[in-house]
């Protein structure tokens, strides 16, 4: 169930992408100077299009690598998810994704909607991207909140009643208390069920995470595709790539937890794999008609940003770092804690600084 409503969402957003595409700019009531391209030295079609196709082909090749790395962990020791490096190397990927929320997404969010190229009343009256991110970590909670509950359900998995479970007995913490314990994990999983509800915690972590994710993917790999600015382009190029393939790890990381079967975490990592060279190709595809100043283009894109990001700053924070910082794993260990704060200000540092190109 929880999975239809995953796609159905999905398909919600590529249908608001698809409405921006349809926007001819013939039809904007935008200034006229937001219906030509501005006259720049760096606009080349022709050149610009073999450096789309090279960033193309790179970032899907960097995203392969970032997301499938944890999935192999199990061949490499010291990366498998009951480790100190695995903890680390998750929050650093954590920041990476709140870093990315906080920095890219949001940013391109409020210089959208804020336009010049939009009417007066009522994108320049009202934050809109601060009141749609709000709204999206608040739905983003009720939707991890709810889809733990029919999980729990629908497993037939008996919760016991107590404020913090996770201290009185970590290998079955319900609720935020998950990827902390991963030795107690294990072992409680060759008893049965008693590690169920950690478990469907991480798999519910794992599709909404994944849907933030592609959301924003689609968004950027379409600004890419669009573009014909070929010094935009090249700086673009590196800065996603590390974007992508640090951003995978996270996602490989918690698709990893849930230990899904084998062809679903393939189907997991293939979606986010090709996603941003997905949205890449659409842009090239429908360069002649897209333009990314046009009213509806900066309305759309800048609301599915906003939404974007209140999602992924939900999910690093209280999912992913809130969560690990405030496990037993953690608490018991002021070195691992200082460690993993380290990795995760590396994490946000790095995207601060590609915020500069892109």
């Amino acid at each position: 169930m929880a999975g239809s409503t995953t796609q159905l969402v999905k398909l919600i957003f590529l249908v608001l992408i698809f409405i921006t595409f349809a926007v001819s700019p013939a039809t904007s009531t935008a200034p006229d100077e937001c219906r030509d391209e501005a006259t720049n030295s760096c606009v080349d079609k022709a050149k610009a299009l073999p450096l789309k196709i090279i960033a193309l082909a790179a970032i899907l090749v960097t995203s392969m690598i970032g997301v499938s790395a944890p999935l192999f962990s199990k061949s490499v020791p010291f990366l498998r998810p009951d480790s100190n490096i695995f903890i680390i190397v998750k929050c650093f990927a954590s920041g990476i994704i709140l870093g990315t929320g906080f920095m890219h997404v949001l940013p391109d969010s409020f210089d959208m909607l804020s336009s010049k190229c939009l009417a007066d009343k009522p994108w320049h009256k009202f934050p809109f991207t601060g009141f749609v991110a709000m709204l999206s970590g608040l739905i983003t909670l009720a939707i991890d909140s709810m889809a733990t509950s029919l999980y729990i359900r629908k497993n037939n998995v008996e919760v016991a009643p107590g404020v913090d479970q996770e201290r009185a007995s970590p290998a079955i913490a319900p609720g935020h208390g998950h990827g902390h314990v991963h030795n107690a994990t294990s072992a409680a999983s060759k008893d049965g069920d008693s590690a169920k509800p950690q478990l469907l915690r991480y798999r519910v972590i794992a599709m909404v995470l994944e849907l933030g994710i592609i959301v924003h993917s689609v968004v950027i790999g379409l600004s890419l595709g669009a573009t014909n600015d070929t010094c935009t382009i090249k700086g673009l190029i590196a800065a996603l790539c590390f974007h992508q393939m640090f951003e995978g790890m996270g996602l490989g990381g918690c698709i990893l937890q849930a230990e899904y079967a084998n062809m679903k975490k393939f189907l997991m990592a293939f979606f986010f794999a090709v996603t941003t060279p997905f949205g890449i190709a659409l842009g090239i595809a429908l360069s002649s008609i897209y333009r990314d100043n046009s009213p509806m283009a900066l309305i759309t894109v800048g609301l599915l940003n906003a939404c974007s990001a209140g999602l992924l700053i939900y999910m690093a924070l209280v999912d992913l770092l809130a969560a690990e910082f405030m496990g037993a794993r953690l608490q018991g260990s002021i070195k691992l804690q200082v460690k993993s704060l380290v990795a995760a200000l590396i994490g946000c540092g790095g995207m601060s600084l590609l915020a500069k190109w892109a």
